[in-house]
């Protein structure tokens, strides 16, 4: 079991795994491009690096925030290294010890000085840290080995500490708390530096102060501020919102990286098993362990049977170390239980332990992008460079039409005259222009886009902690959405996890009352506690002042536990009767857990536990009603078997229960043959077959439907009877009907593990039903269905699921019984294991997608309308309609807040009935581009007929030259500005002619559109001079609005229009190719 996980328990961040990366090329290879990465999970250094390389950024601090840092990674690699380093030395030293304990070791003076002790305790913390720390087993014996520990430190092996909070406390005091120091989130005034670090920003704060200066000097202080100081007020507003925004975004992950880290375990206190946070484990605390679990702190075995450590987290080695309270006793924090189960003494934590100092210097949270956001900077570049272009090409025609004297002020005369204008006039004159052209470089690079992925993933995030998902990689929440298949455990996940014994077969014949004890003869009664007491992983606590039992456990041991005391099993009695020699346990590829057991009278018993068809094989007699051990003919084998598919049918999971003599004499002697001694499993006596019932979760079988209805597949894998699953599947939906239940549909693990891999190719699609699977078969099936094409998500809760939760695009692992290598090797945690809360991430996935999608949209047409309008109008007139400050203020509705409120909006039921959104397919959909183009045609046609008529239009004539220039573009930015808040509502619904459904729902949204609206208010009526606007007449604010509300019918009318199939972009890659053929060939 142990040698399985070699390979399988290296996937944890500190243990450096190279699983997926051979996978990579696969997913990428489609994509040449830099942008062009499809699975940021694993994916190679140079890969994420070259993408950086190639963006468009004005603010690398900002843009690449919330990706990894690959700097800070190989520092963190390096800092890792030094800690293992220090861990291997301290092994070698233990081996080196261990090597010469033949001889008597003697007791070293290496106990400090003078210790520090605080409280009663017989113990400080500085001798515990150097006991452990160092594995130290001369100082262990000195105070008298691990017995002498747990006295020292005023606990009980079998009942713990009390719960009694004064003794926490003071434990806390004397030896620290399991909590390690985390580095200081980033203040607010660290985002609002590095939202000043923007070039265009800077160069528009210098521009702002030359404009300052030639103003003062030219027209004195009362009026010559005004232009420079607008600009830098203006990018001051721009600074102090992105800054706030970008705040609160990063408190949200902060928040969430510190739920991803508290970890609950189980502790022994009064006795009782109690679930308390890692973080609230105190020096002294009895901890059980079991397959999966994390060390929770530094600490000595006190019982161990086939325990192994995998301490590839500390040490960087795969090597799977043994421990025993006698020759191995020291257990490291971090590291993994590989195999077996024992109870742990905790004897140092928090920074106290060699994984505290190690979580102390790399604690703070090094980002990880994700493949949209790599998609979007790619966007953002493209974007960007074209922007760059015309903010080039609007600056030379502002400057040749200003020197040529074609530049007119709004009474007609030139701006510049060569010998007569001054040079202050001529600088404030190219300052003004080369301020616009930079200002529309800040309008056309979207600085914005990447990061609205991070927005919208916070916001996603922590909705759906609320519907029980804890997201651990950002990646994966936005990949849910593009899931073409789930592969789902049926046990916890698909059904309530809450088990009881219905059914029973034993003395070779049903027993009508399976709780009935008289029913069954006194032996098989005798044998069954036995075996149901030593050969579990459970306990069953007994209040002191009486009470109801608590029973603990797994599902299944709880159910088989309860099924035991129900019998008439006192649980502490039956397990002192007998001493455990050699544990097997259960192992999800044998289907079995055994143990060996001595008994007062040296009698040596094997119990076996496990899948009711496979033990009954290795059955050679079973136990009658005569108490008479008979042998298992024919007759009887085909009755028990028949048993076994009448109760799995009837979808009980069926558990056989046996055991046998074992002589004395074969039993190995010493320490070292007895670990390797392997559990006899022939010739056993069938003592009961039982039928456990687990059924199915409310609303299930509607879940199932959903993803069906929005094309994702939903395959069982189970390691339980084929039956069993099969009746379960048609009992969620999974398979149809009966007329369903055939091959290819459904399928054993063993036979498609037998199968070639081209045929698994072709039979992987075609699955429904796995049954009795082994981790193994798991992980080829998600590899054949990714070779298929399709993005596959995965539900485990087993350490041996790790391998496969690590290779599938999502991994989901279970909140409840899912162990922390699973945890840690998944992408997604479903804190209620329900299927339901796995099918409302799929929900939030899409709705990722679709937001971004939605504010790409409403950017672009911003984007296109704004660069058009200022293009068209300074190669015309040598005048631009939108000045620097109001283009900034579309900058900050486009930007800040438009992604505010379109990337915030919660999923919507119409997202379920879609097809997955490909990985590979085009960002800008063709319903995407036929929408912001009209939009944008709209506003530019509208936008410039009244830059070049507007004075007519408008009937304006009447008024001043310079009166009804200003008037003009101020409607224009009026009109331009309600253009976008009345597309911004165009915008929430891409693809549904009522964009107004579920708007009240949104407060968010309705608060950002206010708040527009109310700003844009003030713009026109008290900011004149800061804005370069006038006020505005009623009949021109209704002309404003008109103009805005006509993006609404214009929308829906739009909407009428269809659109192919086809991404338009294909078209002009085919005529590419065709053009490309004949030279290459």
């Amino acid at each position: 079991m142990a040698d399985e996980l070699k390979g399988h328990l290296e996937d944890d961040l500190e243990a450096g795994s190279g699983r997926g990366r051979g996978d990579y090329s696969r997913d990428d290879e489609q994509g040449s491009g830099p942008f062009d990465v499809f699975r940021t999970k694993s994916a190679p250094a140079d890969r994420l690096r070259r993408w950086r390389q190639a963006a468009l950024v004005l603010n690398a601090s900002r843009r690449f925030r919330y990706t990894l840092d690959l700097k800070k990674e190989e520092e963190k690699k390096q800092l890792i290294a030094k800690i293992r380093m220090h861990a291997q030395v301290i092994r070698a030293a233990v081996l080196f010890q261990a090597a010469g304990l033949g001889k008597k070791v003697q007791v070293t003076s290496k106990v400090p000085s003078s210790p520090t002790r605080i409280g009663d305790f017989g113990i400080s913390a500085e001798e515990m840290v150097a006991i452990s720390r160092n594995h130290d087993l001369s100082l262990l014996q000195h105070i008298g080995g691990v017995k002498g520990a747990v006295e020292k430190l005023k606990s009980n092996p079998e009942k713990g500490l009390s719960n009694d909070e004064t003794d926490l406390v003071s434990r806390k005091k004397a030896f620290g708390s399991n909590t390690y120091p985390r580095k200081k989130g980033r203040s607010f005034w660290r985002f609002v530096w590095e939202a000043c670090r923007d070039t265009t920003l800077i160069i528009l704060m210098v521009a702002a102060a030359a404009s300052l200066a030639l103003g003062i000097k030219t027209e004195g202080i009362t009026e010559g501020w005004y232009d420079g100081g607008s600009i830098a007020l203006a990018v001051l507003i721009v600074i102090i919102f992105t800054a706030v925004s970008d705040y609160k975004q990063s408190l949200q992950f902060q928040n969430l990286n510190e739920e991803k880290q508290n970890i609950q375990m189980e502790v022994i206190r009064g006795g009782q098993r109690i679930k308390v946070s890692i973080f609230e484990m105190v020096v002294g605390d009895v901890v059980p362990l079991k397959i999966g679990d994390q060390v929770p702190a530094d600490g000595l075995v006190i019982t161990g049977h086939s325990l192994a450590i995998d301490e590839s987290s500390m040490t960087g080695e795969s090597k799977i170390a043994h421990k025993d309270p006698i020759r191995a006793p020291f257990l490291m924090s971090g590291c993994k239980v590989a195999d077996g189960y024992g109870t742990m003494l905790v004897t140092s934590v928090g920074i106290n332990t060699e994984w505290g100092l190690l979580m102390a210097s790399i604690s703070e949270d090094n980002g990880e992008e994700t493949p949209l956001q790599v998609r979007l900077n790619g966007v953002a570049t493209f974007i960007g460079i074209v922007g760059l272009s015309v903010a080039i090409v609007v600056l030379l025609v502002l400057l040749i039409r200003y020197f040529k004297g074609q530049t007119k002020d709004p009474d007609g005369h030139a701006e510049f005259t060569a010998g007569k204008t001054s040079v202050g006039d001529a600088i404030n004159g190219f300052v003004k222009m080369f301020t616009v052209a930079v200002t529309i470089v800040v309008v056309a690079v979207p600085e914005g886009l990447p990061l609205a992925v991070t927005l919208t993933l916070a916001y996603s995030m922590r909705k759906m902690m609320a519907d029980k998902a804890l997201v651990r990689r950002l990646s994966a929440c936005e990949t849910m959405g593009s899931a073409t298949t789930i592969c789902s455990d049926k046990t916890g996940t698909l059904t309530l996890n809450q088990m009881t014994v219905v059914e029973a077969h034993a003395c070779g014949k049903k027993i009508d009352a399976p709780d009935n004890k008289s029913l069954f003869p006194p032996r098989v009664i005798s044998f069954l506690v036995e075996g149901i007491a030593q050969n579990t992983t459970g306990s069953v606590f007994v209040p002191e002042g009486g009470g109801a039992l608590e029973v603990s456990g797994s599902p299944t041991e709880k159910a088989i536990l309860q099924w035991g005391v129900n019998l008439g099993m006192d649980f502490s009695a039956a397990r002192s009767d007998s001493v455990i020699i050699r544990t097997c346990p259960f192992n999800s590829e044998k289907k079995r857990g055994g143990v060996a057991l001595k008994l007062s009278d040296s009698e040596v018993h094997v119990h076996w536990k496990g899948a009711a068809e496979i033990l009954l094989e290795s059955c050679s007699s079973y136990i009658d009603a005569n108490d008479c051990e008979i042998q298992m003919d024919e007759d009887k084998m085909s009755h028990f078997k028949k048993a076994i598919d009448n109760m799995a049918a009837r979808s009980l999971r069926c558990v056989a229960i046996t055991y046998r003599l074992f002589e004395v004499e074969k039993v190995p002697t010493s320490d070292e043959e007895l670990e390797n001694w392997q559990l006899p499993e022939g010739d056993l006596i069938l003592l009961a077959i039982v039928g456990i019932k687990d059924p199915c979760r409310p609303k299930v079988r509607d879940a199932v439907q959903l993803c069906s209805n929005a094309g994702v597949k939903v395959r069982m894998v189970t390691g339980d009877n084929l039956q069993t699953a099969i009746a379960i599947a048609l009992e969620c939906g999974i398979l149809g009907s009966n007329k369903d239940v055939s091959e290819p549909n459904i399928i054993e693990g063993k036979d498609f593990r037998n199968l070639t891999e081209t045929q698994r190719l072709e039979m992987a699609d075609k699955i429904s039903v796995m049954g009795r699977s082994s981790p193994n078969d798991k992980l080829l099936l998600v590899q054949a269905l990714r070779k298929r094409g399709h993005v596959v998500a995965v539900t485990g809760d087993g350490t041996n699921d790790a391998p496969a939760l690590h290779e599938a695009d999502i991994g989901l692992a279970m909140g409840i019984q899912g162990t922390e290598v699973a945890k840690e090797s998944s992408d997604i945690i479903i804190l209620d294991d329900n299927f339901a809360s796995v099918v409302k991430v799929v929900r939030w996935g899409r709705s990722v997608y679709a937001n971004i999608q939605k504010f790409i949209q409403f950017q672009l047409t911003v984007n296109v309308a704004a660069l058009t309008i200022n293009v068209v109008a300074a190669i015309s007139s040598g005048n631009v309609p939108l000045n620097a400050v109001q283009l900034l203020w579309v900058n900050l509705i486009m930007d800040t807040l438009g992604a505010l409120a379109l990337a915030t909006e919660a999923p919507t039921d119409h997202l379920m009935h879609m097809k997955p959104v490909g990985r590979r397919e085009p960002l800008i959909t063709n319903i995407m581009w036929r929408n912001l183009l009209i939009q944008a045609l709209y506003q530019v046609t509208v936008l410039l007929v009244l830059n070049f008529r507007g004075r007519s239009i408008l009937n304006l004539d009447h008024e001043t030259k310079d009166r009804a220039f200003k008037l003009k573009n101020t409607l224009i930015f009026n009109a331009f500005v309600l253009c976008q808040i009345f597309n911004e509502f165009n915008a929430r619904k891409p693809d549904e002619m009522n964009v107004w459904k579920g708007l009240t729902k949104n407060h968010l949204f309705m608060g950002i559109i206010a708040l527009e609206v109310v700003l844009q208010v003030i713009i026109i009526f008290f900011l004149q001079k800061f804005a370069s606007t006038v006020r505005l007449s009623l009949e021109l604010w209704l002309v404003s609005i008109g103009i805005g509300f006509v993006s609404w019918p214009l929308a829906i009318l739009g909407k009428l229009i269809p659109v192919p199939d086809k991404h338009f972009l294909e078209y002009f890659k085919k005529k590419s190719d065709q053009q490309r053929t004949p030279s290459g060939g």
